[in-house]
């Protein structure tokens, strides 16, 4: 019987199986692979000065016999200004890397960057240190548990309002297997209203102490408030997570700089209170990572260094249900920062959608297959659940899935 099996062209990993199951040796290997164009890399943002650039690369290329650089085809200048599709070998994208940071005075350098890290994506980023615990990205997958301090979260609010509550649930999650904790006292679900720095503080402040007083667990502060991070970071946490991106409080990426500690930029559009009504994008991923650019660019200005920098794509803050599921299955094209992800998807709205209208506390199963999803995929290097034991488990089954090496002796490991 004949078989037939279809390979990932932008996966070289999966050529080099197909080449050793054929038995061939590692030079013919090595050949085939330069030979083969397993990259393409759709590029927004354009200049008119670097699309020249671009098109004469490609240019030059169609010479015969020549092909140093990727293939170039620039969009139609309408719809999308300054896209097009880079394709070829790696060798010839980094011909086109020399070639950029050639140009004089540094022109080119922002292209080149944004290629550099799209072509390298699929690496891990540098490993994280938190209160001690070192995160190793690309490992497995994280867990953060969730510690809500609020009378009105959209899941579980109220219940553990109270200090000694919400201590005993913090500490719970981690005996359950939480890497780390994330403390909110402000309530970010659709429609919801804010509150003031002295109820937020009272409500989180407390919590974050006790905890600190009985794991060491590191401990996120889920803020926008520069005035609330600054308390906490004292009082032992080590990660302020921000729905905003750094967009609301000019003075919260100075905190965060200041105290050595660590920060997670969300995507929104809009506010919590305005952000459900009518989202639209016009190219998702490309207006996703154009506002994470602009998180990441707010916290390195101020001190922060790139690699204590995480991004949360923001499922469920403005955004539909198809655009949630689009941005889920794509998370790897948000790697092109080259920053590690955080994604939530716990009990969200969408996933009781997409079950019937389940209320939150019947949307663990939901829950479990989007993790174990993200986790299969390679999309995301921490997630965020209420549910920390069982995510625990679905996590061990599609991480060990994703890293499974042994194909049998003709595929090596």
């Amino acid at each position: 019987m004949i078989r037939a099996r279809a390979l990932c062209s932008d996966r070289p990993d999966d050529l080099v199986l197909a080449f050793r199951r054929m038995g061939l040796p590692t030079a013919a290997r090595e050949y085939l692979l330069e030979k083969v164009p397993h990259s393409q890399v759709l590029v927004t943002g354009l200049e008119k000065e670097e699309g020249r650039f671009l098109q004469g690369l490609h240019e030059r290329s169609e010479a015969p016999g020549r092909e140093e650089f990727p293939a170039w085809v620039p969009g139609d200048g309408r719809t999308r200004p300054g896209t097009g599709l880079l394709s070829g070998r790696r060798d010839q994208f980094t011909r086109l890397l020399a070639a950029a940071r050639a140009e004089p005075g540094g022109r080119l350098g922002t292209l080149a960057v944004a290629v550099e890290r799209a072509l390298d994506a699929d690496r891990p980023a540098p490993p994280l240190t938190l209160g001690g615990r070192s995160f190793v990205w690309g490992s497995r997958t994280y867990v953060m548990g969730i510690v809500n301090v609020t009378p009105d979260s959209f899941s579980d609010g109220g219940r553990y309002l109270g200090t000694e509550a919400a201590i005993a649930h913090g500490l719970s999650l981690v005996e359950a297997g939480a890497d780390l904790l994330d403390v909110g006292g402000e309530s970010t679900r659709p429609g919801s209203q804010g509150v003031g720095v002295e109820e937020e503080l009272a409500r989180v402040l407390p919590v974050i102490q006790g905890l600190r007083a009985r794991t060491d667990a590191p401990l996120s502060v889920d803020t926008t408030k520069a005035a609330v991070a600054r308390e906490v970071l004292r009082a032992g946490a080590h990660l302020v997570n921000d729905i905003s991106g750094f967009g609301l409080d000019p003075d919260l990426p100075r905190v965060v700089a200041e105290a050595g500690a660590a920060c997670c930029l969300m995507h929104m559009q809009g506010t919590p209170s305005t952000m459900q009504q009518a989202p639209h994008y016009d190219d998702l991923v490309d207006d996703v990572l154009t506002v994470l650019e602009g998180a990441v660019a707010r916290a390195t200005h101020a001190g922060i260094p790139r690699e204590r920098i995480l991004l949360d794509p923001g499922i469920g803050f403005g955004k539909t249900v198809d655009h949630n599921l689009y941005l889920l299955r794509r998370l790897g094209e948000l790697r092109a920062l080259g920053l590690a992800l955080l994604v939530g998807t716990s009990r969200k709205s969408f996933l009781g959608q997409l079950t019937g209208g389940r209320p939150p506390a019947e949307r663990l199963a939901a829950t479990l297959g989007s993790v174990a999803a993200m986790a299969a995929l390679g999309g995301a290097d921490v997630v965020r659940v209420h549910d920390v034991a069982q995510t625990r488990d679905a996590l061990a089954v599609a991480d060990a899935l994703r890293l499974a090496r042994d194909g049998g002796a003709l595929m090596g490991r």
